[in-house]
């Protein structure tokens, strides 16, 4: 697999180095491509192209922004298949995941950045003034590993939606489905110069993203250190950054019936994606008199999870996206049993039969404090820390306690107590029973793990500027 192109005012061009990195498939360790590294002068080259475009997209018209959403969303349709198999090959997602969640998240942004786009007025009057939203301009979007498709599709739907240009930076590890997305731009015939892509290294070609003085918002997804890292060199030129980070999320475990239905779906989305997700709910707040209960419905829990080979139908955990991750997973493994937390299941090493690919094993831990390094540190794999907690108001307290802010849950049999529990959490987004609205509902965080919001009508307002129109 070549990805010695970059996509480059409605082509695709040969990068300004000869510079390149191997593309690692985590299940096999093995180099399945190359991908071309991009260099500032390659940023600047995308830069002017999208400027250029912004003269054209900035004037197209709602129906006109609709037929390039829904074109793009036709052809996105026909290479499913193939941004499946992309996301399954690049970071080891199992098929059922690659096909079922990963990829089609796509289309969801799809259908509901057209949904929101038809309903939305960008220019009405209000008391004595007319109000104009107008597109921001050229944004730069740097999207993560973990749920490639996801994120960049994210962006880049309200992007268009609202009129702007964009240069994306997908991650270097998993650049396969995103070199797809660019030729899905290239089938949809959108305006040259609308979507640019430069693959790189963050402190190289994100950085230079962020620094330039003709981007006029920088959109980044990735961790709290990274963000840090963009709004600092963002601040130069004072352009906007919306930003989504890190995650500790909390999950208050209520003291009823459902407790063993409660903890079971826990576990499960935990170790989803092989607990790659920002919003996984990573630290399970339990009943102190029912914690030694909740550690044997965990570990039977557990048990269940089938760690295979991404291309198995019947996988339900597959590899760690990368050495580094494979490394820093087990650091902190090793830090959980350093610091005296029980351990329920798994552990360090990999679990029997793998001897090559970054499995970990699927990790329970117990008795563990909020003070922890495991209960303060986003681990970023299938590693969960079951907390014990002696009241409501001492799980609230718990879980808030964090620098983090980006998702919580809350899980019994009571809706009212879940909804009254909800409302305590500091969290841009808490899940009662696991609930989720998918691309309909608004997406960020508190305190470090970010500032803005993605998906639905809160996405498109990200890439809008307002202007006030008074006088006679």
């Amino acid at each position: 697999m070549n990805l010695t192109k970059f996509y480059i005012n409605g082509e695709f061009t040969d990068p300004s180095s000869n510079e390149t990195l191997g593309i690692i498939n985590p299940a096999t360790e093995e180099e399945i491509g190359i991908v071309a590294l991009g260099s500032i002068e390659d940023v600047d080259r995308a830069v002017y192209s999208a400027r250029k475009a912004f003269s054209v997209s900035s004037k197209l018209s709602k129906t006109d922004r609709l037929d390039i959403l829904k074109i793009v969303r036709e052809n996105y349709k026909k290479r499913f298949n193939d941004l499946s198999e992309a996301i399954r090959l690049e970071m080891g997602a199992p098929i059922k995941l690659a096909e079922g969640a990963q990829a089609a998240t796509g289309l969801g942004h799809l259908k509901t950045a057209i949904r929101v786009l038809e309903n939305h007025e960008f220019e009405y009057k209000h008391g004595d003034y007319i109000v104009c939203e107008e597109p921001i301009g050229v944004c730069g979007l740097i999207t993560p590993w973990n749920w490639p498709i996801n994120q960049i599709v994210s962006k880049v739907a309200p992007a268009f939606a609202a009129g702007c240009t964009v240069i994306l930076k997908p991650s270097e590890i998993a650049p396969l489905s995103a070199m797809i997305i660019a030729e899905i731009m290239h089938e949809s015939k959108i305006p040259a110069g609308m979507f640019n892509l430069v693959n790189g290294l963050g402190n190289i070609v994100g950085e230079a993203m962020s620094a330039h003085k003709d981007i006029d918002m920088m959109s980044f997804t990735g961790s709290t250190r990274g963000g840090v890292a963009v709004a600092t060199a963002s601040a130069v030129t004072v352009k906007r950054v919306s930003q989504e980070l890190g995650g500790k999320s909390a999950n208050i475990i209520l003291d009823d019936d459902s407790f063993t239905k409660s903890i079971t779906n826990g576990v499960t989305h935990v170790m989803s994606n092989t607990g790659q997700s920002c919003n996984a709910p990573t630290r399970m707040l339990v009943p102190l008199s029912r914690h030694d209960e909740a550690l044997d419905i965990a570990k039977n829990s557990v048990e269940n999870i089938k760690v295979g080979k991404p291309d198995d139908i019947n996988t339900d955990l597959g590899p760690l996206v990368s050495i580094t991750q494979y490394n820093k997973v087990q650091n902190l493994i090793e830090k959980g049993i350093e610091e005296g937390a029980q351990l329920v299941s798994g552990g360090k090493g990999k679990p029997d039969g793998f001897e090559k690919g970054y499995y970990v094993k699927p990790t329970i831990f117990g008795n563990v404090s909020n003070n922890m390094i495991i209960a303060k540190e986003e681990i970023f794999g299938p590693v969960l820390s079951i907390i014990p907690y002696d009241d409501i108001e001492h799980a609230v307290s718990i879980a808030n306690d964090t620098v983090y802010g980006l998702a919580a849950y809350v899980t019994g049999e009571d809706q009212k107590k879940c909804l009254e529990v909800a409302r305590e959490l500091r969290a841009g987004q808490i899940s009662l029973n696991y609930g989720s609205s998918g691309p309909s509902a608004p997406f960020g965080g508190y305190k470090q793990s970010g500032n803005g919001r993605e998906k639905a009508e809160w996405g498109l307002d990200e890439f809008l500027e307002i202007k006030a129109i008074m006088g006679s």
